[in-house]
């Protein structure tokens, strides 16, 4: 099969920095998003799982049923699964009273797990060819536990830590910045930095997000929550449209296969 070929099956996106710039606004619109449920609206956590589950269950499932790629469609499971991330991290975090620490290290735990579990089962973490159902299970089952991982660790560097949430995100974006050096200067293996880069892109997302809403007392903004979810919304809206969505390889295909 061509590599034409596996691009017109493939269902991801190729990544580009038009796909991380949508990745990182996906991750705040989460964060926002999801405290807009839990707190302003004050459901809880718990109930905002709930809520936030259901959509992400009924999205992965039509990604996996769709038959090529939709951006529109990858993209609302994304933001799904980055807003039942928030929820989950908080319920875990806060409501299981395990601590930013102890919710941290258990969802590191199910990102290691679910990524062992894909290549014992596929045979590697193909990261970069997704295709057939069982490995975009295992594709979106990952996301989704990087995304409820990346929340916890934002809100563990930003309140434990004592970063602050501008410190925090100057962190995280520091670490985006070294797995792109790492990308561009050496042969270290694409598919390790292709997740390192999207777990950090949720915690950089979590504190700019919390920036912007927190109370000023608290160092945020105090914008509206509603608000800044909708304008967030509708700038990932613009960019897909206004840049090139494309099927690709995810995020490059080595000649010999994709094993991590």
């Amino acid at each position: 099969m061509s590599a034409q070929d596996r691009a017109a099956l493939s269902k991801v996106p190729a990544v580009t920095l038009g796909f991380w710039i949508i990745k990182i606004l996906a991750t705040t619109l989460g964060e926002t998003a999801g405290d807009t449920v839990s707190m302003s609206m004050d459901l809880g956590y718990l109930l905002g799982t709930v809520i936030f589950l259901v959509p992400l269950i009924v999205l992965v499932g039509a990604q996996i049923a769709a038959r090529r790629f939709h951006p529109l469609l990858y993209w609302a499971t994304i933001i799904a699964s980055t807003t039942a991330g928030t929820t989950m991290a908080d319920f875990a975090d806060r409501s299981l009273g395990i601590g930013y620490a102890g919710g941290t290290l258990l969802l590191l735990a199910l990102v290691l797990g679910s990524l062992a579990a894909w290549r014992i089962t596929i045979g590697a973490i193909s990261s970069d060819d997704i295709r057939g159902p069982n490995a975009e299970a295992f594709y979106w089952l990952t996301i989704t536990f990087s995304q409820t991982l990346g929340t916890a660790l934002g809100d563990w560097a930003a309140d434990d830590g004592g970063l602050g949430y501008l410190g925090g995100a100057a962190l995280f974006g520091g670490g985006l910045a070294i797995v792109a050096l790492l990308y561009a200067t050496t042969k270290a293996s694409r598919v390790a930095l292709f997740w390192a880069a999207f777990i950090l892109t949720r915690p950089l997302g979590a504190t700019v997000g919390d920036f912007l809403d927190k109370p000023l007392g608290h160092g945020g903004l105090d914008l509206s929550r509603p608000a800044a979810s909708l304008a967030l919304a509708a700038a990932i809206g613009l960019l897909i449209l206004i840049l090139p969505q494309r099927a690709g390889t995810h995020p490059a295909r080595a000649p010999t296969g994709d094993a991590a």
